[in-house]
């Protein structure tokens, strides 16, 4: 991230630099914000950057919850602060009622697919919407099974850390080493690791127990 301010900043962040004629150095304008944060205060941004027509990708990151904060619910994903189910907004309707014509739903947890649309998107000369949907990890029940790393076969080459996953580390030797106790078997790293040197093991964790 090259600019940070405040809760939902990051839209009206995007519009102002795409229109202030400032050098990007030929890097694509990005915002980026989470779904609970684009309810509290990102949709009028994105009004606002549609009906100016204003320029650049927005990824908006909804993983279902208020991560941020403790796990509330949020108009996004059905539930009230008090865990009462209600109707659930629609994030790519809200974006295409704007006016927004290129609003694309992806598994970020796909990262091939992840990196063509966004390779794609940035590249376009217009606004474009990105919501990856995928639910936190710490609310979720899986069957997927931890993974660890074969020391054998890893060679230290960093890229699994780059991730920023809680559960991935560094040992001494410079190679990654994972906790099977936080692992959620995402499978991020397995899809990054280009030497195979990570492998599943163990019995499927009860992230929703946690």
């Amino acid at each position: 991230m090259d600019s940070c301010v405040c809760m939902g900043a990051s839209i009206g962040m995007a519009h102002g630099m795409a229109i202030s004629g400032g050098d990007t150095g030929g890097r694509p304008i990005v915002g980026v914000i989470g779904d609970s944060t684009f309810a509290h205060s990102g949709i009028t941004g994105l009004v606002n950057m549609a009906y100016n027509a204003g320029k650049g990708t927005i990824v908006i990151l909804d993983n279902r919850i208020t991560a941020m904060t403790g796990h509330q619910g949020n108009p996004m994903m059905g539930r009230t602060l008090m865990g009462e189910k209600i109707v659930e907004v629609d994030i790519k309707a809200l974006c295409s009622s704007m006016g927004i014509e290129r609003v694309i739903e992806a598994d970020p947890h796909d990262l091939a697919e992840t990196e063509r649309i966004l390779r794609e998107e940035t590249e376009r000369d217009d606004l474009s919407v990105v919501v990856f949907r995928s639910p936190c990890a710490l609310i979720i029940k899986t069957e997927a099974l931890p993974v660890a790393v074969n020391e054998e076969a890893c060679t230290a080459c960093g890229v699994c850390i780059k991730l920023g996953c809680p559960a991935i580390g560094t040992a001494d030797d410079g190679k990654a080493v994972i906790d099977v106790s936080l692992c959620t078997g995402c499978g991020d790293c397995v899809q990054v690791c280009k030497f195979d040197a990570i492998e599943s093991v163990g019995p499927a964790c009860d992230i929703g127990a946690l």
